[in-house]
């Protein structure tokens, strides 16, 4: 099945940080052609708003249901057309918009240096990025009436064990149901084994979405919340080889690449190799 790349530059701090870069960064360093991809073009997913909203507590929060609808519909639209959607942020927030835009049931590989479970009360920056994994499973702000998964569905990969009271407090939010594999275990397992595993572990239809703050910033400093502790290079690709190669995989989205931290425009290949290494597998 081939790749469609989706653009969805959303910014969920509504000040038009370097993540509203990043699909152009990643075009002009060649992902379409090493990746042999279809151009979706790009959605209207822009977030300029910077002010809470103060019903739910997150930043532009009419703004965040129309970019999701703006990327769930782009989502739809690749895949009646039968191909596989790579959906470009933007932050991690375009995750709401493309489970709007996927069939009732699909699990979620997510990998993250964070666990994304604040809610609008919790998040200190109101940031649809600190809490749109609460939102999809029931436990954030109700921006759609319903949640979108099914947190027994929901691996999540490659976080930071809790280091001071927030992330404890977030840590603490994270439903029970939710399977977590943090960065430590992930290593002490071997990716390579992890991915293989996810991969065969049942039949539903999955998606994967690779927040690059899972890495470490030793490999890759050019993210907006880098933490230490993370996955290095050859551990993301040995990760997302089999889960590439997963019959189950309806598509992937790939959040949080700063272009402004990365000037000099030697991260943007890096990161273009592997996602064509690990995908054309």
């Amino acid at each position: 099945m081939r790749w469609t790349v989706l653009d969805a530059a959303l910014d969920s701090s509504g000040r038009g940080r370097g993540e509203e870069r990043a699909p152009g960064a990643l075009r002009a360093a060649g992902l379409l052609e090493r990746l042999d991809a279809r151009d979706g073009g790009a959605v209207d997913a822009r977030i300029d708003d910077p002010r809470r909203d103060p019903a739910t507590g997150l930043i532009g929060a009419a703004q965040v249901r129309r970019a999701s609808s703006a990327i769930a519909a782009g989502v739809a639209r690749v895949r009646a057309a039968g191909d596989r959607p790579l959906v470009l942020g933007g932050d991690c927030t375009i995750l709401l918009g493309v489970f709007l835009g996927l069939p009732a049931g699909t699990g979620l590989w997510f990998l993250d240096g964070h666990v994304d479970f604040f809610d609008g009360r919790t998040s200190e920056t109101g940031e649809g990025a600190d809490m749109e994994l609460s939102t999809l499973t029931g436990h954030g702000p109700d921006l759609f009436g319903r949640a979108l998964i099914d947190p027994a569905q929901v691996r999540l990969l490659g976080h930071r064990p809790p280091y001071d009271d927030p992330s404890r407090r977030e840590a603490g939010r994270v439903d029970p149901r939710v399977v977590q594999l943090p960065a430590p275990a992930l290593r002490r397992r071997g990716a390579a084994e992890v991915g293989r595993e996810l991969a065969a572990d049942g039949s539903a239809p999955a998606w994967l979405h690779l927040d690059l703050d899972v890495l470490d910033p030793r490999a890759l400093p050019a993210v907006t919340y880098p933490e230490p502790g993370g996955l290095d290079w050859d551990d993301l690709l040995a990760l997302v080889g089999p889960l590439a190669r997963s019959e189950r995989l309806l598509g992937m989205s790939v959040a949080d690449f700063n272009a402004d931290e990365d000037p000099d425009g030697r991260h943007a290949p890096r990161l273009v190799e592997v996602l064509a290494t690990a995908l054309a597998c």
